[in-house]
């Protein structure tokens, strides 16, 4: 049974009341008469909507509504409100609150209501789902930019290895991007509708890891840097993997595995498994063809992101790139770009920086660190870095940085 409406209250009369309402109307209603009840069936995976009274004790209908707006910002929540609270759930709307009922209302004012906001959620879903094959149906060519050879045969093969369904070790130097390959095998295969969890491997505990398969289900587990695991995450990997669990896993390393088994810092029989298909990522400087076109996609999406006006690249800007030697690979570039659209007008790599330099890239890896942490839910990054909403909307925008970007799924 797809259940349509999370109905929320402490008062198990009024709940079961309104229930009965909710069911006859076909509804499919599933209760909790508390904020910790509630909060695990919020996800943005849950096609209903959420009705929830105000006052509960512990934590209330307001921050209930808080975490579906961390959770899921286009899921609708109605606020079910007493004669008092009707100027806070006006506020609430603000907030982002879909409406609000007064209490005790009738069947036909609650079904009206949940009907509007069934309505609304059914076409934010639509819209996902349609994006999501967009994505998948040429995520390769969009995401994987380059007209080299080595950028089509990288194309080809992860394609290939997408269909497949086996666990992938993505391997390339610093900053060539296993991150977006792991994406892209996982918009191209299968499970694409399933979420994609990416884990830094260096952070990752047994508990841990065992969360992050929770969390991907039937769909991606990527694992940055993987040669870094503890010894102790990787016996409960390789326990996991023998098991046969749902989630597909995708290792991501620049060090050379082989060496790391010989010198007896990674497992052999992990090693193995996770090396069923490889992808190789080459190196920016063995494909100079690609330096123009993904320097002009890197300096426009900069651009958006930035509301600035795209500077001209001039056949000399190019140039000097193309003499440029690119050790971190596409990173490096891409960090050009950023500076070529802020306005220098020299986008070479710099040896040397200075203190406002320095400054915002300290502050760009903390935005970053606080969005990983938050799993892209903007309002708790924020709430974290102790920072207004708009000056954290605009710090975002300055650096090119995305919440969405660091959303699991």
């Amino acid at each position: 049974m797809t259940v349509r409406v999370l109905l929320v209250d402490d008062d198990r009369a009024v709940r079961d009341a309104l229930a009965q309402t909710l069911e006859l109307a076909d509804l499919r209603p599933v209760t909790a008469g508390s904020y910790i009840e509630a909060k695990d069936h919020v996800s943005r995976e849950f096609a209903g909507v959420v009705v929830t009274d105000i006052r509960m004790p512990g934590k209330d209908g307001f921050a209930l509504l808080d975490f579906v707006r961390s959770a899921d910002p286009d899921l609708p929540v109605i606020l079910l409100t007493g004669e008092g609270d009707v100027p806070m759930a006006v506020r609430a709307i603000s907030n982002g609150a879909f409406d609000f009922l007064e209490k005790p209302c009738s069947p036909k004012a609650l079904l009206t209501v949940v009907q509007k906001a069934l309505a609304a959620r059914h076409l934010v879903m639509e819209n996902r789902r349609l994006k999501r094959e967009l994505d998948r149906a040429d995520a390769a060519a969009r995401m994987l930019r380059g007209t080299s050879r080595q950028s089509e045969e990288l194309r080809r093969r992860v394609r290939m290895v997408a269909r497949a369904g086996a666990e992938v070790l993505v391997t390339g130097p610093p900053g060539s991007g296993t991150s977006k390959v792991a994406e892209v095998i996982h918009l191209l295969s299968p499970s694409a509708a399933q979420p994609l969890v990416k884990r830094s491997a260096a952070a990752l505990t047994p508990e841990t890891l065992d969360e992050a398969l929770r969390i991907a289900g039937a769909g991606t587990l990527f694992l940055d840097e993987v040669s870094v695991l503890g010894p102790a995450v990787q016996f409960v990997l390789l326990e996991r993997l023998d098991a046969g669990g749902d989630a597909r896993v995708i290792a991501g390393t620049y060090r050379d595995l082989a060496t790391e088994v010989a010198d007896g810092h990674f497992s052999a029989d992990l090693a193995m498994r996770l090396d069923v298909m490889r992808v190789t990522i080459p190196p920016l400087d063995e494909r100079k063809e690609d330096i123009p076109p993904l320097f002009r996609h890197y300096v426009a999406l900069a651009c958006e992101q930035a509301a600035l006006p795209q500077p001209e690249i001039t056949p000399e800007v190019i140039a000097r790139l193309m003499a440029q030697d690119w050790p971190g690979n596409a990173r490096s570039l891409m960090n050009a770009a950023m500076r070529f659209a802020m306005g220098f007008t020299d986008p070479a790599p710099e040896r040397e920086l200075g203190l406002s330099e320095h400054l915002a890239q300290v502050e760009r890896t903390l935005l970053v660190a606080a969005l990983e942490k938050a799993q892209g839910r903007a309002v708790e990054a924020a709430r974290a870095l102790k920072l207004p909403r708009k000056t954290f909307y605009d710090k975002l925008a300055r650096h090119g940085l995305r919440a969405e970007d660091y959303r699991d799924g």
